[in-house]
């Protein structure tokens, strides 16, 4: 065969780049983490911790979107409907027009984090708390969220938050009653909540919070309690203060949502050196695949310190 100088160059070089490039294609596919991974959202409560004026839902969704994550976790309390009341139409409408700009800034609507108390000897206060979780299924599911947080509640026994806090998180029974009593009047009311869970398919997320969830012991006893698949757990990296590793780990196989904390600046209330390369692990070691929520507590500027906890939570969680 007659081959000219020209060709034969041309099927050298080919020759030789063939390896060449499925060597470097397999690197890359080794260097790839393989399966499901976990998705970083961003909660509105990085944003916003109460104590300014209240920063609009929709510009969280703007500055989430900035920053490449993929949802966002919004607080009940941040949204422009009224807590206390009935949904109404007007209500609808705006979670109707918050759902369009999450859409089209390429971000889904991963939980709406609520605030409820079931600890309480009233039976009227529970049934209201009842109807307002249950009207916070409603936001969620006009929001397409697909689960919400809710809280067990607390005795009440303390002054203000701030009180709580510099307890530790602790507080007293009510007089006259014992925490079996609170864990009764929780395991009920959350128990009244499922129908309207499922009905939208909406799942009640059950945070590791204060109150009767303060301890790893006191939530899985709720949730072993209510055998639903419509209750699940939301782990709270900053709500055990004390020996947090185990304590999450106790909690990790029935979790269904994660909120990180983070505190640049310093905390709100106070401050966690949180490994989370450990608590990526704690997570992979059940297999958890889901999302990951930012919330930042620091006192830092928020447009400084989410996007700088946001890398470390890439880090971390190798994403």
């Amino acid at each position: 065969m007659n081959v000219s100088r020209r060709s034969f160059l041309a099927t050298a070089a080919l020759t030789t780049a063939v390896p060449t490039f499925v060597a470097s294609q397999a690197q890359a596919a080794s260097a790839a983490p393989a399966g499901k991974r976990i998705k970083l959202g961003i909660s509105s409560y990085s944003y916003w911790h109460f104590k300014t004026e209240r920063v609009p839902i929709e510009t969280v969704m703007d500055k989430s979107a900035a920053l490449g994550v993929a949802g966002v976790d919004i607080l009940h309390r941040q949204m422009d409907i009224p807590e206390k009341e009935p949904l109404d139409a007007a209500g609808r409408a705006y979670l109707r027009k918050l759902k369009r700009h999450a859409f089209v800034n390429g971000l889904s609507v991963i939980c709406v984090s609520t605030h409820q108390s079931f600890v309480n000897p009233n039976p009227e206060e529970v049934a209201k708390n009842v109807e307002h979780t249950q009207k916070c299924i409603e936001v969620a599911y006009e929001l397409g969220a697909p689960c919400i947080r809710i809280n067990t509640g607390r005795w009440g026994t303390s002054k203000d938050f701030d009180e709580l806090m510099a307890n530790r998180g602790i507080e007293p029974v009510l007089p006259g009653y014992a925490e079996d009593d609170g864990f009764k009047w929780c395991i009920d009311g959350i128990q009244r909540c499922l129908a309207k869970a499922e009905e939208c398919g909406v799942i009640l997320a059950l945070e590791n919070h204060w109150g009767l969830a303060r301890t790893p012991e006191g939530l899985m006893r709720i949730v072993n309690a209510i055998p639903s698949p419509w209750l699940g757990v939301l782990m709270d990296t900053g709500n055990f203060l004390e020996d947090p590793y185990e304590k999450l780990r106790q909690i990790a196989k029935p979790t269904i949502f994660v909120q990180a904390k983070t505190y640049p600046g310093g905390g709100e209330w106070y401050t966690l050196d949180l490994n989370y390369r450990r608590i990526a692990q704690i997570l992979a070691d059940v297999n958890y695949t889901g999302f990951v929520s930012l919330e930042m507590e620091g006192k830092e500027n928020p447009d400084i310190a989410v996007p700088k906890s946001l890398a470390m939570l890439r880090k971390a969680f190798r994403l």
